[in-house]
């Protein structure tokens, strides 16, 4: 700190005072802030549940009836004489901040038609002619709430109304796959949690296309699962085989990771042999019995999924013995292929067993014959009229791929289901649809905000399953060439995979059941993507969110975190320092909420804290304690921009940019020199390189604990050296890392390593840089891309190499054929640097181009673990269920239980599929939700 800014800091310091933090009633406040947000989005998803079962009770439905409506795919489009097409119109459409700028239409709603649906069928057009009433709901609850984004109601016969309305965009053979009915937001508010067994007949007749079906059909069931459910795969022949044999016997939970690998060895299926169900019906009712009697799985609806193409055996004993006359299991049959002759027998195990048969002769007629399945298991709901809300698991906006911190990219989605009330209905139980709308788990981080838990400090979220949903650690994307995706498992990460000092799971076990309380750790925490590490102690404060499935969690470091520093200035002094060219504030944080009045969204964070503090926008929502430390540090730290220029430390103008995400204050974290500075003794500098690639790159230098940031001119010289005792090894671990392992097969899929993808047999070091925490850069010198390697999911152990302070001197020598070569380190006083003589007259470049050192010992190196990844995924942590279950209802009508497929096939359909094959039948992954 220079001398004036010292002496500026000495005018003021009256009015200083330091206040500690109270960590537990810090996280009661940011939870009761976040109840209070989300109890706004139920409210708005009640009253659209409440009008839209009010608009049903007074619509006759009209066989005959023609209505135009605002097709999402045709809006704004005309015929070749400049005429609108019908089901299209003028719809105006204008750019929208609060939308991610996307085009849209905030007075009014338009309709959504997967394109295997006709968009002119009675039931679709009776169904969006009665939801019409839904718009008026749609803009009021969006003037109460304007911090609302997308609200939508997804019918049962599959048209989607989106507020605010959208032109939506087919994939590039003109199909839309998106079918709301498929969406988890849907199928969770939809249904009860349930235990799946998915039977399907790999004996020789399923051959072909059969089998094809056969597994479009598995795919679409898991596509149904949320991680409150619980699954297992069978394929029969001649005998019973688990499609996953780590999984025998048992129910997994349906979560992403899993039901990506059960899709994965679904893929490998061949068909062979004599198809026996029998053995596998009693297997299947055998699972299900024991996850009942033992308190596993959901606890709620029971079911078997039958793939066959059909049964010759004598299988009504089955039935009898473990299933009749309750008839706890629900058993759903799929006849595949053309033949019928089956038929007959097929449906009748379906409605002796209170479910539900359909016939899948086409690929087309997979998606919806398996969306009949949920509206049996729906009836009891219905019947009953208990409106749950339920709240999604986390998923990917890929909106927000380059534009968010990777974890703050996840939403999650508050749904209802909405019920006929007609009397004359009611013992068949009929789902109308869902109503929902959408929650960036940005918008609720905001509400705990960042300068208030100090330079380590953080907040984060999980679910009842232990589930991360906000967490600064968390990592769901990778990158695959130069395209970024998210990882197979990127909603299932656990927080002990997180949080992993938390070896006993006190942490998560606490608040995956929803208690308040605090923990105290000693963590390792790494910074600069996993290359530096830190040694903290950390406080945890937890408490539920409730009416909600989660739970939060807030860190407060010891030392950094503890304490918070008050200054007082006055507002013009302050905002006369502040508002000087070479000051900018972090315009992720929310000094000012710009996002209630459309006129302020396109205001900076800087410009709208002007406008505040000038009068000239009193009505805006601004925090007033973060305002005042900051035209505090404006005022206390404007000297430094003289003295720095008379130092001529910063020539060439800026050298940090919103880009630079490590280095800058973003919502998730503060800067990594800021991080690191902090930790560094007072008094010391810290030289430090903020890329990978250092070539040609200058030095940041910090300095505690008021801490500065200067550029130093001198480049960095790179050196190659064998590891010395200057320096200990910390073990580190990655829970969501990305290995490549050749080729896919059911023994290596998920790979679980007790290494990192970065150490493997040989470790290259290929650079030094050596410092109190610093990591000394390794990469594997096998590492080199190969054709068919395939990224998955893996845990990883790595070293990281910490410089032993008390160690000042040391020296060794390196042996090169008929010569030695000496070098000499010695620390750098006052610094993190370490200076390097290595003598010159023996060369060793061509004896040693790289150094390798050996990995020996206790790593274990490249150990495929074959039993913890299966243990793993088979897991059944402490997880807190839902607290509803509709299994039954005594007045359900039981005798619907399927006959001839009802899918609308469109002819636009038809005619892709012929030219474009099964494409038109992919799932979309990076839609909406």
């Amino acid at each position: 700190m220079s001398y004036n800014t010292l002496h500026k800091y000495k005018d003021i310091e009256p009015t200083v005072k330091m206040e500690e933090v109270d960590g537990e009633e810090l996280v009661k406040k940011f939870a009761e802030e976040m109840e209070g947000m989300l109890g706004r989005k139920m409210k708005s998803v009640k009253r659209l549940a409440e009008a839209a079962e009010d608009a049903d009770l007074y619509h006759e439905f009209n066989a005959t009836l023609e209505f135009d409506y605002y097709n999402s795919m045709l809006i704004n489009s005309v015929d070749k004489d400049g005429n609108s097409i019908e089901l299209g119109g003028e719809f105006p459409l204008e750019e929208n901040e609060h939308f991610n700028k996307l085009q849209v239409n905030t007075l009014q709603s338009d309709i959504q038609v997967p394109t295997n649906v006709y968009n002119k069928d009675p039931g679709i057009l009776n169904g969006v002619y009665m939801s019409e009433a839904l718009n008026d709901v749609f803009v009021d609850n969006f003037q109460k709430d304007p911090t609302l984004t997308w609200q939508y109601f997804g019918s049962a016969t599959g048209f989607f109304r989106l507020y605010p309305g959208i032109a939506w965009t087919p994939d590039e053979n003109g199909v839309v796959t998106f079918d709301c009915r498929n969406r988890n937001w849907y199928i969770q508010a939809a249904t009860s949690p349930k235990d799946i067994i998915i039977v399907v007949d790999v004996s020789g007749s399923m051959k072909g296309l059969r089998l094809t079906i056969a597994k479009h059909t598995i795919n679409t069931i898991l596509d149904t699962l949320g991680e409150n459910d619980f699954v297992n795969v069978i394929a029969y022949s001649d005998y019973v085989q688990y499609v996953e044999p780590c999984f025998k016997g048992t129910l997994v939970q349906a979560d992403l990771d899993n039901r990506e690998h059960f899709k994965l060895l679904v893929e490998e299926l061949q068909v062979k042999g004599e198809g026996k169900v029998k053995k596998a019906m009693k297997e299947s009712f055998k699972i299900l019995n024991e996850a009942a009697s033992l308190g596993q799985g959901s606890l709620c609806n029971q079911a078997i999924m039958l793939i066959t193409d059909g049964a010759m055996e004598d299988y009504e004993e089955v039935f009898q013995e473990f299933n009749w006359p309750e008839r706890r299991v629900r058993v759903f049959t799929y006849l595949i292929g053309r033949e019928v002759t089956f038929a007959d027998t097929v449906k009748w195990i379906a409605c002796n067993n209170k479910g539900y048969y359909t016939h899948v002769s086409t690929l087309a007629d997979v998606q919806e014959n398996v969306m009949e399945y949920l509206h049996v298991l729906s009836r009891p709901m219905v019947i009953n009229h208990d409106h749950d809300i339920i709240w999604t698991e986390a998923y990917m906006d890929s909106a927000l791929f380059n534009t968010q911190a990777q974890s703050l990219l996840l939403m999650t989605s508050v749904a209802m289901p909405v019920f006929s009330k007609k009397k004359e209905t009611l013992s068949h139980g009929i789902l109308l649809g869902v109503v929902g709308t959408d929650v960036p788990l940005r918008e609720l981080m905001r509400l705990a905000p960042r300068y208030k838990l100090g330079v380590h400090g953080y907040a984060f979220l999980n679910t009842n399953n232990g589930y991360i949903l906000a967490h600064p650690a968390l990592r769901p994307l990778y990158k695959e060439g130069k395209k970024l995706k998210p990882k197979p498992n990127y909603n299932s990460v656990d927080l002990a995979e997180v949080e992993w000092e938390d070896t006993d799971e006190t942490l998560r076990t606490a608040m995956v059941k929803g208690e308040t309380g605090t923990l105290s750790l000693d963590v390792r925490a790494t910074v600069e993507k996993g290359r530096r590490v830190m040694f903290l102690k950390n406080d945890y404060f937890y408490t539920t969110i409730n009416e909600t499935p989660f739970s939060l969690g807030m860190v407060l470091t010891r030392g950094h975190g503890e304490y918070i520093f008050i200054g007082n200035v006055s507002v013009r002094e302050g905002l006369n320092d502040l508002m000087q060219p070479d000051v900018s504030i972090a315009n992720e944080w929310t000094y000012c909420e710009t996002d209630i009045d459309p006129h302020h969204r396109k205001l900076t964070q800087l410009q709208a804290v002007f406008r505040y503090l000038t009068g000239k926008e009193p009505d805006l929502e601004c925090d007033e304690e973060l305002l005042r430390q900051t035209l505090f540090d404006a005022v206390v730290t404007a000297p430094m921009e003289a003295y720095w220029t008379a130092l001529m430390l910063n020539p060439s103008g800026k050298f940090l940019s919103p880009s630079d995400k490590e280095n800058i204050f973003t919502m998730d974290h503060f800067p990594v020199w800021y991080r690191r500075a902090a930790e560094y003794p007072a008094g010391k500098f810290l030289y430090y390189i903020p890329k990978e690639d250092t070539r040609g790159r200058d030095y940041f230098l910090s300095a505690p604990p008021h801490t500065v940031v200067i550029r130093i001119l001198r480049k960095p010289v790179s050196v190659r050296l064998s590891l010395c005792v200057c320096v200990f090894r910390v073990s580190l671990y990655d829970y969501q890392a990305m290995c490549k392992m050749g080729g896919h097969s059911a023994s290596s899929a998920r790979p679980l390593l007790s290494v990192s993808k970065h150490v493997c047999d040989w470790l290259s070091i290929t650079h030094v840089s050596v410092s109190d925490g610093d990591w000394l850069s390794l990469s594997s010198a096998s590492a080199q891309k190969k054709k068919g390697d395939i990224l998955q999911p893996c845990d990883t152990e790595y070293p990281s190499f910490v410089y032993e302070p008390s160690i000042k001197e040391t020296n060794s020598l390196i042996k090169c054929g008929r010569c030695q070569k000496m070098f000499v380190t010695q620390a750098v006083p006052d610094s993190n640097l370490l200076m390097l003589v290595v003598q010159a007259d023996c060369d060793c470049s061509r004896q040693y181009p790289i150094l390798f050192v050996t990995c020996v010992g206790a790593l274990d190196l490249c150990v495929h673990n074959a039993s913890v990844k299966c243990d793993r995924m088979k897991s059944q942590k402490v997880r807190r269920r839902p607290e509803s279950c509709h299994a039954y209802h005594p007045q359900e009508n039981a005798k619907e239980c399927g006959g001839a497929s009802q899918i609308y096939l469109s002819v636009s359909l038809f005619l892709t599929c012929l030219t474009a094959s099964f494409t038109c039948l992919k799932a979309s992954t990076l839609v909406f939700r």
